[in-house]
Order: C-alpha cells, then sequence, then structure tokens
C-alpha cells in the first residue's frame, strides 16, 4: 500500500430511463472528476437507466464484456487513466425474466478486474411506496474487494449498507464504496447513520455515490454522495442534484486512527 495521498471522487446523477442520456452525463462528470485530479472516480447504483417500470432493466442487460454500458465504462477508464467503478448495471442472469445488479471494476487501462453482484435486495413497504427488487434482480453471493495501489477496496450497493457483516467478511480495507439509489424516505432516516457506523467500525474511508433528486418515473431519491473519513468524519457531500463529491485518502491518517485506537485488533469473534 502506498502512504501517498489518492484522491477519489464519487459521481451523484438523477438517472433517466434513456441510456444513451445517461451514459452522456456521467462522461462529462468522469471527466470532470479526473480534471480535478480523481484517481478513481465511483458512478451511483442505477446509473446507466431509472427506467419507468421496473422490468425496464432486463431490455437493458448485458452479456459480460458485452455490451454499450461496459463498453463506455472501459473506455472511459482507459481515456481518463482512472480507476473506475460502474456503480451497477443490469447482467444476464440464468433465471428468466430476471437481471442481475452488477457493479463493476475497470483499472487505468480499461480492463475488468472485478465484478460484483448485489447481495442484498431492497424491499420496503410504507404507504403508496412500495419496492421490491427481488421481482426483477437475482440475488449475487460472493463477497468482493480488489487491490487498488492505496489499498484493499470493499464493494457493496446501496442495501447491503445495512448488513455490517458482510464488510467484516471483506476482511481489512482501505477503502469501502457504496452506490446507491436510497429512497428520500429510508435515506433521510438512515444513509448518513449507516455510513458513518460503516466508517468507523472498519476504521476505513466510505464513499458513497448516489442518485439524488426526482426522476422520470416518479420516484424520489436522497442523494447526499459523501466520502467519509475514518473517524467517521464527512470530508465532503452533495445534497441533491448531479454533480461530483471529491477528496482524498490519506493512508497514514488511516493507520493513525488504527493505532491510536486499536478496536480491530481487539476484536474476539
Amino acid at each position: 500500500m502506498t502512504n501517498s495521498l489518492t484522491r477519489v471522487a464519487a459521481i451523484q446523477m438523477v438517472s433517466t430511463p434513456s441510456a444513451e442520456e445517461n451514459i452522456a452525463t456521467a462522461r462529462r462528470l468522469i471527466a470532470d472528476a479526473a480534471r480535478q485530479g480523481a484517481n478513481l472516480v465511483l458512478l451511483p447504483e442505477y446509473w446507466a437507466a431509472m427506467g419507468m417500470h421496473e422490468n425496464d432493466k432486463l431490455g437493458l442487460a448485458e452479456q459480460i464484456d458485452v455490451g454499450p454500458i461496459q463498453s463506455f465504462m472501459a473506455e472511459t477508464a482507459r481515456e481518463h487513466q482512472v480507476w473506475l467503478i460502474g456503480g451497477t448495471l443490469p447482467m444476464a442472469a440464468l433465471v428468466t425474466d430476471k437481471v442481475l445488479n452488477t457493479m463493476m471494476v475497470y483499472n487505468p487501462a480499461g480492463e475488468r478486474v472485478k465484478r460484483y453482484d448485489k447481495i442484498h435486495l431492497f424491499s420496503f413497504t410504507k404507504g403508496a411506496e412500495s419496492y421490491d427488487e427481488a421481482r426483477t434482480i437475482v440475488e449475487g453471493t460472493e463477497v468482493t474487494s480488489f487491490d487498488a495501489p492505496f489499498g484493499k477496496v470493499g464493494l457493496s450497493v446501496c442495501y447491503d449498507l445495512r448488513f455490517p457483516e458482510l464488510y467484516r467478511a471483506m476482511g481489512d480495507c482501505t477503502l469501502i464504496v457504496v452506490p446507491a439509489a436510497f429512497t428520500y424516505t429510508t435515506g433521510k432516516a438512515h444513509w448518513e447513520i449507516l455510513l458513518r457506523a460503516r466508517a468507523i467500525e472498519n476504521q476505513c474511508y466510505v464513499l458513497a455515490a448516489a442518485q439524488g433528486g426526482r426522476h422520470q418515473n416518479g420516484r424520489t431519491t436522497w442523494g447526499h454522495s459523501m466520502l467519509i473519513d475514518p473517524w467517521g468524519e464527512i470530508k465532503t457531500v452533495l445534497a441533491e442534484g448531479e454533480g461530483l463529491v471529491i477528496g482524498d485518502i490519506e493512508p497514514n491518517y488511516l493507520s493513525g486512527i488504527r493505532e491510536n485506537l486499536p478496536a480491530l485488533k481487539h476484536r474476539k469473534l
């Protein structure tokens, strides 16, 4: 692990049903992050499309390493020479009429180095609000991370955030990423609390990229993309609307936190 600073960025979007429109938005925001010195860029969950109906994602499903969404991510990572973590996109599943909600990771050469299929599928009902991802999505099964020059990066998506055992299973991470599309209701109540808890208990940085605004399908997402340090302090946040948050991973600061309060070494279970 390098001791030098690494600049990371989280992209916030208000994705539409049009993959072409969303790719254009992502291209612009990733370029902006790269101009500001980002070495790693994270896109939000469902960045490529927020359909009018939950079944719309089936028509966008791609096979591994084939399709316009994956091609865009590989080409963009290579163009800007950044680590690009592609939020999620719908990937073909073995189950009929369902997809996998998949995060792809590309290195600065544009090579896919890791894939994570979202494990925990969101379900929520309150009044007129009702969501059940299991109707159209197959759950993943494998805890996933990858090694970047600055340390291990743990991969999670949205609802995964509520399950701390997932993050313990990742092992010692320098950074945890959380692309999400939290609803306004659940986000207002729990988003920041959960993100800060994961940073504090794992003594690592947490980078969260959110959907943030009113979508064409009528859904409102909470936004508040942010970078949190290992002490649980929010370093930067974007409340709503498209844009980005950017900040630095400081390995010496992380090491100092762990030396001063060696909680990870004190684990008994």
